[in-house]
């Protein structure tokens, strides 16, 4: 089957016109893009530019159309401070997004650990106990410290008006350190219990409200919390109580 002749002239037609519309069609597609850039600069003068004009980084430009419609207006450089504010509260909102997160984060982790008031009121509990138990080591020390003075103030009114034996004023002075590092011991392990009641209560108030059906995060990020194995300070208290023993 012989090729049809008539193909060619039609192929080479089409490209003929192609080549004859193309140029055209690709200048009115550049003009279409080109930009004029007007300001007025500093000194009142108007500024035309076919690109952003560098006496008017300061100031706002408008890049217009060939036709003279405005395409968009583009605002001034911003200066080193104007940088630096935008720096810092592009980074006030990032630490604001981070806190949030955590308020969410935190929240679920209080919903799965404490399901009701009565699981909340057991941790609060167990979380006090080793501070009350260290608490009474540490008042009864100090019961046994003061049992164990008592002969020595009564052995002591026999050197009124003398100079102590030097075994008996060590002990006096033994005495009185030991009592001294067990009563700011109580101060203490008193002062952990308040701290940890305090922590328990604003998880409690927060669980409450989570409860009823507040969001995770709606109320902004907990205080720092006790870990869920219990409460670190008790444990210090636990150890200096031991330390004081030693005196």
């Amino acid at each position: 089957m012989r090729p049809s002749s008539a193909r060619v002239p039609c192929t080479a037609a089409a490209l003929a016109l192609l080549l004859a519309f193309a140029p055209p069609v690709l200048h009115a597609q550049s003009a279409a893009k080109k930009s004029i850039y007007t300001c007025v600069d500093a000194s009142g003068k108007r500024r035309t530019s076919d690109r952003p004009i560098a006496e008017c980084y300061d100031r706002e430009q408008r890049e217009l159309n060939q036709d003279g419609s405005i395409r968009r207006v583009v605002p001034p450089t911003p200066t080193a401070d104007e940088r630096a504010a935008t720096e810092a509260r592009e980074q006030q909102e990032a630490l604001e997004r981070a806190n949030r997160r955590e308020a969410i984060r935190r929240d679920r982790n209080l919903l799965m650990r404490f399901p009701n008031e009565a699981a909340h009121l057991k941790a609060r509990e167990n979380a006090l106990e080793d501070t009350r138990k260290a608490l009474r080591t540490s008042e009864a020390r100090l019961a046994l410290l003061e049992k164990e003075r008592k002969p020595l103030l009564d052995e002591s009114e026999f050197y009124v008006g003398k100079a102590l034996p030097v075994k008996l004023k060590q002990q006096l002075e033994g005495n009185d350190a030991a009592t001294e590092a067990q009563r700011s011991l109580v101060l203490n392990q008193q002062s952990e219990l308040v701290r940890i009641n305090a922590l328990y209560d604003a998880e409690l108030e927060r669980l409450r409200k989570l409860w009823s059906g507040a969001q995770p995060g709606s109320m902004g990020v907990l205080p720092a919390t006790l870990p869920a194995s219990g409460p670190a300070g008790a444990s210090a208290s636990a150890a200096g109580a031991r330390k004081a023993s030693a005196l």
